[in-house]
C-alpha cells in the first residue's frame, strides 16, 4: 500500500454571501482526539457557528468520541455519508490508500471546499481525485454514478468523486450548471452558473427510477401545505441518448447553501446542532422545536416545525432523522429554518419516524400532538388548523403524482399507505 500520512492540523475557514473567506480557527489532532480552537480575529468580528455545543471564545475545546467521528459537529456536517463516503473511499483506493487508514481529519482534508455550508478546510487532498477536466455532461455524470451504484464499476469518475460530497445514501452530485446549456455542467463555480444538487435514480432504490418523480410530488404537496422547499425541476434523462433506460427522470434542487457571486450560506443540521446521531431514532419533535425556537429567536419556527412534523406524519415520510433538518446563519449572526429538504414517500421498518412525537415513533395520542403544539406556541384551535391544512395537501397524492408522471402502480401502492396513515391518526384532525 501507499505510505500516507494523516493530517493532524487544519485550518477552517469561512466564506460569507458575498464570497469573502476568513478563517474561523485551527483543528489539531493527536491520540486523546481531535481539538478545536477559534481563531482570535473570528472572535472579535463574527458570531458563534455552533451556539449549543461550542464554547464561543478562544478555549482549546475537545470533539465528544460520538456521534459525528470523533469530530466536533460543527465540522461533521461538512463529511459526507453513504453516497460520499463509498466514492471517498473508492478514490483513495485507487490511490492505494486502504479507507482504515484514513481519520475523520483526513477526510475533512479531501472534501476541502466542497462541502454544504459555508466552511472548508485547508490543506487540501482534494486533488487525490483523478479529476482532469473542469467540464463535464450531466448525462455522462449520471451513467457512471449509476454504474458506481450498481455495483457495474470499481473505478470512480474523477468528476463524480468531486461532486458527490453531498449527504445521503443515494447516488446524487453537487454540480454547477451552464446557463445557456443545461446538460454542460461543472463541479467548480462559474460567474453566472447556477448550484445545484441532482439526484440520480437507479433500479436498486425502493422506488427505483420513479424516486425523483414522487419526490417531487411531494414538494409540490408540501409547498400546498405551507412548507417552504427548495426550487426543483425535473431533468428528462430518457432523452439523452447516452443513457440506455427509458422512463429516466432525476430531480434537481437549487442549493440554498450558495449565494450569488460565488458566495456561501452557513448552514447546520440539527444532528450537528444538538449531538444527535442521524443513524438511529435521536430526536424528538419536542426539542427540534425548542431548539429552533431559541436558535432562530422566532416563535413562528416553533410553528413551521410543527407544521413539518405534521406533513411528515400524514405523508409517510418516516426517514426524517436529525441530519434531514437543518438551520441557516446570515452573516449577521441571525439564524432561520432552513427549507424542507428529502421530502417523500420513505415508509421504514415497523412504521416508526426517526424523529418521534413526544416519545411515539407512530400513531401519537392526540394528547402528545396538542402538547407538542403548545411547545410551538400554538393553541390548539390553531394546530386543527395546521393539521386541516396538512392533511388536505397530503390527500392531493392523487392529483399531483399524475402530472409528473409516476405511474399508476406506484400511485395507488403510496395511496394504500396515505390512507392507512390518515386512518390511524384520524383523532388528530376529527378532535
Amino acid at each position: 500500500m501507499k505510505k500516507f500520512t494523516t493530517v493532524s492540523r487544519l485550518v477552517v475557514y469561512r466564506t460569507n454571501a458575498a464570497a469573502v473567506r476568513q478563517p474561523v480557527g485551527v483543528l489539531a489532532q493527536n491520540r486523546q482526539g481531535v481539538y478545536f480552537q477559534y481563531d482570535a480575529d473570528y472572535l472579535a468580528t463574527q458570531q458563534s457557528l455552533a451556539p449549543f455545543t461550542l464554547k464561543f471564545d478562544a478555549s482549546v475545546q475537545l470533539a465528544p468520541k460520538r456521534p459525528h467521528h470523533g469530530l466536533h459537529g460543527l465540522f461533521a456536517d461538512s463529511l459526507p455519508d453513504g453516497w460520499g463516503m463509498l466514492l471517498m473511499d473508492r478514490v483513495f483506493r485507487q490511490s492505494g490508500v486502504l479507507p482504515q487508514q484514513l481519520t475523520a481529519m483526513d477526510r475533512l482534508a479531501y472534501i476541502h471546499d466542497r462541502a454544504m455550508g459555508a466552511l472548508s478546510f485547508e490543506p487540501n487532498l482534494a486533488d487525490m481525485a483523478p479529476d482532469t477536466q473542469h467540464h463535464l455532461d450531466l448525462f455522462a455524470l449520471g451513467q457512471s454514478a449509476q454504474a458506481v451504484f450498481a455495483g457495474q464499476s470499481d473505478q470512480v469518475l474523477g468528476q463524480l468523486a468531486v461532486a458527490g460530497s453531498s449527504g445521503g445514501a443515494r447516488p446524487k452530485a453537487l454540480i454547477y450548471r451552464c446557463p445557456t446549456q443545461l446538460d454542460l455542467i461543472s463541479t467548480q463555480a462559474h460567474p453566472d452558473w447556477q448550484p445545484w444538487l441532482v439526484k440520480f435514480t437507479a433500479t436498486q432504490l425502493p422506488l427505483g427510477h420513479e424516486e425523483g418523480r414522487c419526490e417531487a410530488a411531494y414538494l409540490q404537496m408540501a409547498a400546498q401545505a405551507g412548507i417552504d422547499v427548495p426550487v426543483w425541476e425535473l431533468i428528462d434523462a430518457a432523452n439523452s441518448s447516452r443513457i440506455g433506460q427509458i422512463n429516466q427522470t432525476w430531480l434537481a434542487l437549487k442549493r440554498f447553501d450558495r449565494a450569488a457571486g460565488g458566495g456561501r450560506v452557513h448552514m447546520q443540521s440539527a444532528g450537528a446542532l444538538l449531538d444527535a446521531d442521524f443513524r438511529q431514532p435521536s430526536l424528538d419533535y419536542e426539542d427540534l422545536i425548542k431548539a429552533g425556537s431559541l436558535l432562530c429567536r422566532q416563535p413562528a419556527v416553533g410553528a413551521q416545525i410543527f407544521r413539518r412534523a405534521m406533513f411528515n406524519l400524514f405523508a409517510c415520510n418516516q426517514d426524517d432523522h436529525s441530519k434531514n433538518w437543518a438551520f441557516l446563519c446570515d452573516d449577521q449572526g441571525q439564524w432561520s429554518l432552513a427549507p424542507h429538504y428529502d421530502v417523500t414517500f420513505s415508509p421504514l421498518p415497523h412504521g416508526e419516524h426517526m424523529t418521534a412525537f413526544g416519545g411515539f415513533g407512530q400513531k401519537p395520542p392526540l394528547k402528545t400532538i396538542q402538547k407538542l403544539a403548545a411547545h410551538a406556541n400554538l393553541s390548539w384551535p390553531q394546530a386543527q388548523q395546521v393539521i386541516a391544512e396538512v392533511v388536505e395537501a397530503a390527500q392531493h397524492w392523487q392529483t399531483v403524482a399524475p402530472t409528473v408522471g409516476v405511474s399508476t402502480v406506484t400511485i395507488q401502492m403510496i395511496q394504500q399507505t396515505l390512507d392507512r396513515v390518515a386512518a390511524e391518526n384520524a383523532a388528530l384532525y376529527r378532535g
